[in-house]
């Protein structure tokens, strides 16, 4: 069985560092796995993308001038939009060349693959959603249930209906919600409503991804080992307002502790610093996985004050690392997040209750056991041995039909 798993990149975004976590599990399972990426970060043989520079220089054009129509028509509201039109892309005849088994889709935005061209996939396709961009009018998360056929501007009805066209002639898809709220939300979509779906989340390496000792790790950070630390970080951490770093701030004006220390990833300390109550750490941008394990081993609760998520990484990474976590009850944060067992769901988009939360795993009696939960959910769940092998089943179901 060959798999080929087709994303925008190896190790740049969440969506992408969970495309290839699936990949290595895939390897690492016996299975003859190959990836294929339009912007290639790591060094991996098995990561195939394109070596001339001219072609590397096309493909950052592509970027550009996938936004063209963006910038001609008027969007109805902001957030993330992707046309997906420009062609001109040899992904395709690329995807056919290599001739898998299955394509296995993850994130393929950003000018990589134009919807007309998904229907010339020659293989069976099997297609993880990041987001909702699959089954919308082109936005990447879309809270409103509207039909884009009858309501919205022209720029989202032209994708609607491209969309629609396209997956009426693609017979053997198969559609991968990886949480939950995702997979339902796909399911009763009127783009992606007769398509097979399953529900199947990411897989993370727990040999990897586990708590070491805290004094040490703290070290490492050159963080105090008398503070209790609050970790919050995501690409983009504070500048993507979809991460909610202002609703965090909301929740730390609630904390007045002096035994309190905020830890920051994913953004360097800006020129006028946040002014909470407590000092800060800005540790910038990690690009290894060992910094996060670190990391995690060194805080005592994440926050992840997200208001639209699908799987999160880094509740799953804090919570391999025996990390308690708090979030909103939003996306699927509740796949992973148990209720005052490994963590707290605070009510959507209320920072006060992000604040209770906080304060609830910092100041539990049996934190030691929020930490144990944590890491037996994601042993149990998450595992990328266990996850590889429900996708090695789907595959060969797909295959056998």
């Amino acid at each position: 069985m060959n798999i080929l798993t087709v994303s925008i990149s190896d190790k740049h975004g969440g969506a992408a560092r969970a495309a290839y976590r699936l990949h290595k599990s895939l390897l690492d399972e016996g299975v003859g796995s190959k990836m294929l990426v339009q912007h290639k970060i790591s060094d991996d043989y098995t990561v195939l993308a394109e070596t001339s520079r001219i072609r590397k220089t096309f493909n950052v054009l592509r970027s550009l001038i996938e936004t063209i129509p963006i910038k001609i028509f008027k969007k109805k509201k902001e957030g993330f939009f992707s046309p997906s039109w420009f062609g001109f892309s040899n992904i395709v005849d690329r995807i056919n060349e290599i001739d898998p088994d299955i394509v296995h889709l993850h994130w393929i935005n950003d000018g990589m693959i134009k919807i007309e061209d998904l229907a010339n996939i020659n293989a069976p396709i099997v297609w993880s959603l990041h987001d909702m961009w699959a089954f919308t009018g082109g936005y990447h998360y879309d809270g409103e249930d509207r039909d884009y056929l009858h309501d919205g501007t022209f720029l989202e009805k032209w994708v609607y209906n491209r969309k629609q066209k396209i997956f009426s002639k693609i017979d053997n898809m198969t559609i991968v919600g990886l949480s939950r709220w995702l997979y339902e939300s796909s399911q009763n979509s009127m783009l992606l409503q007769e398509k097979q779906h399953i529900h199947l989340p990411n897989p993370i390496n727990t040999r990897l991804f586990k708590k070491l000792d805290n004094q040490k790790a703290r070290a490492l950070w050159n963080l105090p080992q008398d503070k209790k630390l609050i970790l919050f970080g995501a690409l983009g951490a504070t500048s993507d307002p979809r991460k909610g770093f202002s609703e965090l701030k909301k929740a730390l004006e609630g904390l007045k502790s002096n035994e309190i220390e905020l830890v920051i990833f994913g953004s360097s300390e800006p020129k006028s610093s946040e002014n909470f109550a407590f000092k800060t750490h800005y540790v910038g941008s990690l690009k290894d996985d060992i910094s996060l394990v670190t990391l995690y081993s060194a805080v005592d609760v994440t926050v992840v004050p997200s208001l639209e998520e699908n799987l999160s990484n880094v509740i799953m990474e804090s919570l391999s690392c025996a990390t308690p976590v708090v979030g909103f009850d939003i996306g699927g944060n509740s796949d992973m997040i148990e209720h005052k067992i490994n963590g707290y769901l605070g009510k959507a988009f209320e920072s006060q209750d992000l604040t209770n939360g906080i304060e609830w795993v910092l100041n539990n009696e049996s934190y030691d056991e929020l930490c144990k939960n944590a890491r037996e959910k994601v042993l149990k769940e998450f595992d990328s041995k266990i996850v590889a092998k429900r996708y090695i089943e789907l595959y060969k179901g797909i295959l056998d039909d």
